[in-house]
């Protein structure tokens, strides 16, 4: 009976557009994943047809205890799956209907002229995207070149760091690179699964799409900062921020949902967090005068979205014809300015990064030229990663200095990101971001919390590199 429910429940979230599938399944805590994701995509293919069967057969208005989803998840099983082996008290509710089910779905294939259940599932054309398999190594825990030697001893082999997509694309199975932009990102063959590998279950590495690893990356926060991460579950950016801290510092988690948070918490533990302070609380909520954020200077902004820019591979099977509607997007767009307008209202706040995993311009590039009209006097925005191959869209002057990914342009889910920065009181380095490049140099060993092996051992270097900003001269800028 828990794996119909478990299931039904990521069927909710997909349609709340609450992440992937692969996602969703993984961090659901089911004790047997590969069946829960086989029930969930094999119900998302038959989806339509089963919505048929549901409402021909009137399930629903017989049975009021059943909702939509469970009533797909069963009705899947008992037809088309491995007819019903568990279920409890749910089992024995579809059974009372199970000739009449059984009498409509033949009707259906008679009526449609097919013979096979396959050929009742209507193709659609999509992009099938095949992203490579994006590994962030976890400095809190652990350092690259053990996560490398790791892989090697594993029979992988490495080609070193990559420097273009084609070398992202046509990695073997067997083969992996240090991506081109992030230097805690490993890159690995789509089909490569790891969330049974001991370095993944460790915490020691992050599955984490690269796009997704942008926002923390370029907000940047000095170790030893106060940092909000305003919309912060499921936790993995929260993750990448405590490790750019050190774990030093404060960071403030904040989630409406009460699931979602739970979930976070346990990534966090497993991660090694301990910088943190979480809280189950709307963002839009929280007072930006508390003397508790006096220290606020940098804020992480990714709240909810339409998730238009999510890529899998049942996307033709989950997608809302209305997810993109006007009206949809225009609440989604309220909110979303609202929320960027909440982070700038915090007295101490430097620098703000927005981030959305939508390609709709409404969510995106038209909430950030709001903002400008706004707080434009106060705030710029930055010109984030000038090498960066796919710029924001130019409905505006400034739309270029923000960044978008893309499936095929970036080889990863589809994103956008601004990072809006204070223009009073910048010091001279702020000022001179995009004429110098920036290095990573370690803290001496005395500031540094160890880190440990998975054998127990200290790790070989530094749990998180701080970032410091080093004048060259004639060096381009950090891609």
């Amino acid at each position: 009976m828990a794996l119909y429910v478990k299931a039904a429940a990521i069927l909710g979230q997909l349609e709340a557009k609450r992440g992937s599938v692969k996602a969703l399944v993984f961090n659901s805590g089911h004790k047997n994943i590969k069946q829960l994701y086989a029930l969930v995509c094999e119900t998302l293919r038959y989806s339509p047809v089963l919505e048929d069967i549901i409402s021909t057969t009137a399930l629903l208005k017989k049975e009021k205890k059943l909702q939509m989803n469970v009533a797909k998840v069963l009705v899947y099983d008992l037809l088309f799956g491995k007819g019903l082996k568990c279920g409890g008290s749910w089992k024995a509710l579809i059974m009372k209907h199970r000739s009449q089910l059984k009498s409509t779905l033949a009707r259906l294939k008679i009526k449609r002229k097919v013979c096979r259940n396959e050929d009742l599932i209507e193709s659609k054309p999509a992009k099938d995207y095949r992203l490579p398999r994006y590994v962030r190594v976890n400095l809190l825990k652990t350092n690259m070149e053990d996560v490398i030697d790791y892989f090697k001893r594993e029979d992988y082999l490495y080609l070193g760091q990559a420097t273009d997509a084609d070398h992202l694309k046509n990695l073997a199975s067997k083969q992996f690179v240090s991506d081109p932009h992030l230097p805690e990102l490993l890159v690995f063959h789509p089909k490569i699964d790891l969330h049974e590998n001991v370095l993944y279950t460790a915490g020691h590495i992050i599955l984490q799409d690269k796009a997704s690893c942008l926002p923390a990356h370029l907000l940047n926060p000095p170790v030893g900062s106060h940092v909000i991460d305003a919309c912060a579950a499921p936790g993995n950016k929260t993750s990448h921020l405590a490790a750019i801290l050190c774990n030093k510092g404060k960071l403030f988690a904040f989630d409406l949902d009460t699931k979602r948070l739970a979930t976070m918490g346990t990534l966090l533990l497993r991660a090694g967090v301990t910088c943190h302070e979480m809280a189950n609380q709307d963002f839009l909520l929280v007072d930006a005068s508390d003397s508790k954020y006096q220290g606020v200077k940098y804020i992480l902004l990714d709240p909810s979205c339409s998730g238009s820019g999510i890529v899998n591979r049942l996307n033709q099977f989950t997608d809302d014809e209305d997810s993109s509607s006007t009206q949809r997007l225009q609440a989604l767009a309220a909110f979303q300015h609202k929320a960027l307008s909440h982070a700038l209202s915090f007295p101490s706040v430097e620098r703000v990064i927005y981030s959305t995993c939508s390609v709709n311009r409404e969510e995106n590039e038209d909430v950030v030229e709001k903002i400008l009209q706004q707080y434009g006097n106060h705030f710029r925005l930055v010109n984030l990663m000038p090498s960066w191959p796919c710029r924001g869209l130019d409905t505006f002057p400034e739309g270029p200095r923000c960044l978008r990914a893309s499936p095929s342009a970036t080889l990863t889910n589809g994103f956008f990101v601004a990072m809006l920065e204070k223009q009073n009181g910048q010091n001279e380095l702020e000022q001179n971001r995009e004429s110098f490049s920036e290095e990573r140099v370690p803290l001496p060993e005395s500031d540094l919390a160890p880190a440990k092996t998975l054998e127990g051992k200290p790790a070989a270097c530094t749990p998180a590199p701080r970032t410091k900003k080093v004048k060259r001269k004639k060096v381009q800028s950090r891609t």
